[in-house]
């Protein structure tokens, strides 16, 4: 039996967009003589809905196109779709009012629903809020080949694989235990680096423990900060991978299930990143790319200050979206040095955007004038650092309002995480394109981009031997608010910054242990402190596409009222001062 995966980019919300990329599918799956057609997790609506599952109007909407779909599909096809069906039980037993849901359509009917049985709350997880757990395991047969389904998180909790279970059930062991000859997992997995790579590690884990063929369909597209790499794979029951799905991009491939000998046979294997670096490019091009179209904006403006930062976002809004629908906006005040403009402008050159420049002295100037009897005997600080950005930023927001362009942030995850930013200055944008990516990975992408200059863009009929401009690489890193100012005049090296952080935010190491790693114990407690005082900004600034495990968006559940600082061991909390840490208001 050839069976389809359609790895599928839905819009959340638009069911009838969804749907007709179903069909479209279905029928591209006929066309290639498959029997059973899989779509990811909540196809039918995309993933996450989040809220909208709590008006009843959406799920009723969902309700009709499902049964609708099923009337529409190639009679000769069975095909799963995600959706969400109600609880009908839940006045009773007191439960959530929805199941996360897959249906069997076959012949022009619901043959069968399935429910999802684990339910995640951790990270940018919350199906605990809309979705009551299934019960039992999902199986079914078809054409005499017993399938066992499975809903993305269903596949999370091998406890041989994990060293622990994190739920009571394992559905794909209660799988193998009722002896399915093959098991499909339909997913809506968000990506974070290396993640495509682990998810195969996992399945074959239990592919070989369980002796179980399985094929994994996943999400592929953005969806708000989350991005779905895609990379749907099958196994056969050895754990060896027989099929395997474009990264970053729809797809749709075949696999056969050999009856005779119960497994699946070796098909088209779409070949994996080569480096970390190419596949945060390919997840950040996505990213960009979708939040824009499906939030309807064509074009985008950032601000271009000459540093590696905006650098590297420009290019990524090129390759997302065309070279002629980006924006590149100089802004030098009397502080800038001259390389700020010409490597920006050899940047913009490099990608072939346009640019403008729109000095802000004179405003400068008028702030100045405006402020001096109140900052009069007070000396030159952050207050008249900050207002330079904020000139900066609302220049920015003019040009996106009277242009409906799509403003992108260009801070980086080091200057998040320790509140090296301005609100309502460089934080200005509907998006905060490398805001889950940290400085030293912003020049280690950077570097890779320079060296595969053909990822930028197809449309570029004479590309430069370097995207970014070797001086941009090589210069100190500098906000240029005030004479002389490089970065590391109010913080530690990026080298030293982004490994505290990548302990203490992502390993969450106390303050002890990362001073025990080889860190100066002065250094980590102001990073520390740095992180906790920076709370009230992270949730003031745009979206920021997600490429970690620990980014600072719906994911990231921090307190900004409060005085727990972890300081010398776990246990110890101390008071933030507010004298010592140099900080961007």
């Amino acid at each position: 039996m050839k069976i389809a995966i359609a790895q599928l980019n839905p819009t959340i919300g638009d069911i009838p967009g969804n749907v007709q990329k179903i069909l479209e599918s279905a029928q591209d799956a006929v066309k290639s003589g498959a029997r059973l057609l899989l779509t990811p997790e909540l196809s039918l609506c995309g993933y996450p809905p989040r809220d909208l599952l709590l008006n009843p109007s959406f799920v009723s909407a969902m309700s009709t196109a499902l049964q609708q779909l099923a009337r529409d599909l190639p009679p000769e096809l069975a095909v799963l779709v995600g959706t969400v069906e109600p609880n009908t039980k839940s006045h009773i037993t007191g439960g959530k009012s929805l199941f996360n849901s897959i249906a069997l359509l076959e012949s022009g009917k619901i043959k069968q629903v399935f429910y999802k049985r684990l339910l995640p709350t951790y990270d940018v997880f919350d199906e605990d809020r809309y979705f009551e757990p299934g019960l039992q395991p999902n199986h079914f047969t078809l054409d005499d080949i017993h399938i066992g389904v499975t809903i993305c998180e269903d596949l999370w909790n091998d406890e041989e694989f994990w060293g622990k279970r994190s739920y009571a059930v394992n559905p794909i062991a209660d799988l193998a235990i009722l002896g399915v000859d093959l098991i499909v997992n339909l997913s809506a997995s968000p990506y974070s680096v290396g993640k495509p790579q682990f998810r195969e590690s996992m399945l074959k884990h239990s592919a070989v423990r369980f002796q179980q063929p399985m094929i994994y369909v996943n999400q592929v597209g953005s969806n708000d900060d989350l991005i779905f790499d895609g990379y749907s794979f099958a196994l056969n029951g050895q754990g060896e991978i027989m099929c395997r799905a474009r990264g970053f991009a729809t797809d749709l491939v075949n696999v056969d299930f050999n009856k005779k000998t119960r497994d699946l046979q070796l098909s088209s294997l779409t070949p994996e990143c080569e480096s970390e670096e190419e596949e945060v490019w390919q997840a950040l091009v996505l990213g960009v790319q979708d939040y824009a179209l499906k939030c309807r904006f064509s074009k985008v403006v950032l601000g271009l200050s000459g540093g590696v930062d905006s650098a590297l976002v420009a290019a990524i809004a090129t390759a997302a979206l065309g070279k002629e629908n980006v924006l590149g906006v100089l802004m030098p005040s009397p502080y800038s040095s001259e390389h700020s403009v010409s490597d920006a402008l050899a940047l913009g050159n490099n990608l072939g955007i346009e640019t403008t420049i729109l000095p802000i002295g004179e405003l400068m100037q008028s702030f100045d004038h405006s402020l001096a009897d109140l900052f009069a005997g007070t000396e030159f600080g952050i207050a008249e650092e900050n207002i330079q950005s904020r000139i900066r930023g609302n220049l920015l927001m003019a040009i996106a309002n009277k242009f409906g362009y799509l403003l992108l942030s260009t801070g980086n995850k080091s200057e998040m995480a320790v509140g090296y930013c301005t609100l309502y200055g460089d934080m200005n944008g509907g998006l905060a394109v490398i805001a889950d990516v940290p400085k030293t990975r912003v020049y280690k992408i950077c570097h890779w981009l320079n060296s595969h200059p053909s990822a930028l863009s197809t449309q570029h009929s004479a590309l430069p031997t370097e995207i970014i401009p070797q001086n941009i690489l090589t210069k100190a890193p500098s906000a240029e608010l005030k004479p002389g100012q490089v970065d590391q005049d109010s913080l530690p090296a990026y080298e030293v910054l982004d490994d505290i952080l990548q302990r203490f935010i992502h390993d969450h190491q106390s303050a002890a242990q990362i001073v025990e790693a080889g860190h100066d114990p002065m250094i980590v407690d102001r990073v520390i402190q740095m992180v906790a005082r920076a709370e009230f900004k992270r949730r003031q600034a745009p979206p920021g596409l997600k490429i970690t495990d620990r980014a600072f968006g719906t994911g990231w559940r921090m307190p900004i009222a409060s005085s727990w600082v972890t300081i010398k061991n776990a246990y110890q909390a101390i008071p933030v001062s507010t004298n010592t840490l140099p900080f961007k208001g």
